[in-house]
């Protein structure tokens, strides 16, 4: 008898001895590659692959530190002599953990990469607008993998789930069409990117102001009244969108109409207008300012001042400023400006009978 417990509690103890040892080994082996890749690796990527993010890099570290004491540690599971159902619940829990880290992980990578792509500027469709789009649908996968990978872990039937899900996404799709409108329109907003943070937009039905905010569900612009209006994604997708601050700069032209009588000197009349033009402050020297003769009116010659501003949030001021210059020169000029008028004429009557 004392034998059999002798040789039961040797038994006992090798295993035990064995798993501290698995267990020990992988530790030791999960420090070295640690310091490998902190040490060697980012001095590789830092030295040679500059263009490399060493945040990638680290980011990497955890999970496969992780992994390698997971893996000892179910090797060493399978040297104890545990019952079975236990083994499996905690290879289950393991291999669960180690998703886990390593969704953070790609996650942590994937907005890295979007980042340093949208930097870089080479990637015609990973810009700085378009990045977010990017990042959501990276975490959308990498989450929507991990879940399916623990689901299965746990032997749960997935095809279940998903059948499910999908009943009950045509159900939430057909209450909730406006807000996934807008959801989409949003996305293709950011990736079109007609308009971007500080734009001045004119939209269809007239409303115009800067873009102050972007977001999934609806934009928002800040008009010159200091009024902030919140528009839906999927309104301003289905109207025609002005951009003032678009093209190759922000500068835009206004236009100032004013007739002059018939008889005046043309020649005059253009020296004048430029030069009510030129002293007004708020318009750009260059481009200069132009004057153009339009047209003949039926009262006067039509010409029309043009000059550019530096931003759209200037017209307003700017058109004010230039009529007041116009309105002054013309009138130090002893330049007309007609203006329609009515004769009356009344007929005497012989009111004696």
């Amino acid at each position: 008898m004392n034998e059999e417990v002798s040789a039961a509690v040797s038994l006992l103890g090798n295993m035990w001895v064995k798993a501290l040892v698995i267990l020990a080994a992988a530790a030791v082996c999960a420090w070295i590659v640690n310091a490998v890749m902190k040490r060697v690796i980012a001095k590789i990527a830092g030295i040679h692959l500059k263009h490399i993010d060493g945040r990638g890099i680290n980011a990497l570290r955890a999970p496969v530190y992780i992994s390698m004491l997971a893996i000892g540690t179910a090797w060493a599971l399978r040297v104890l002599v545990l019952p079975p159902e236990l083994v499996q619940i905690l290879t289950n829990i393991i291999t669960s953990l180690v998703v886990l880290v390593w969704a953070v992980a790609l996650g942590t990578i994937a907005h890295i990469l979007f980042g340093r792509l949208s930097a870089l500027g080479r990637f015609s469709i990973v810009q700085p607008r378009t990045q977010p789009v990017f990042t959501i649908v990276s975490m959308l996968i990498i989450w929507g993998g991990a879940s399916y990978l623990i689901l299965n872990a746990w032997d749960i039937n997935v095809t279940a789930w998903l059948a499910s899900a999908g009943i009950l996404g045509i159900g939430v799709g057909f209450a909730a069409k406006d807000t996934l409108a807008n959801l989409f329109s949003g996305i293709f907003i950011i990736g079109d990117a007609p308009y971007k943070l500080g734009d001045y937009i004119v939209l269809g039905s007239g409303e115009r102001g800067r873009v102050t905010d972007i977001g999934i569900r609806s934009t928002r612009i800040l008009t010159r009244d200091d009024i902030e209006i919140t528009i839906p994604n999927a309104v301003i997708a289905n109207t025609m969108i002005i951009n003032e601050s678009g093209g190759h700069h922000a500068k835009e032209r206004i236009r100032c109409g004013v007739s002059v009588a018939y008889g005046s000197d043309i020649d005059r009349v253009r020296e004048v207008l430029m030069s009510a033009a030129c002293g007004t402050d708020l318009l750009c020297e260059e481009p200069e300012p132009r004057v153009r003769f339009r047209s003949f009116g039926a009262s006067g010659l039509m010409f029309e001042v043009l000059g550019w501003i530096e931003e759209p949030e200037l017209r307003g001021r700017a058109i004010d400023a230039l009529n007041t210059s116009v309105y002054k020169e013309l009138n130090a000029a002893e330049i007309e400006i007609p203006y329609a008028k009515h004769d009356v004429y009344i007929k005497q009557v012989n009111l004696e009978t």
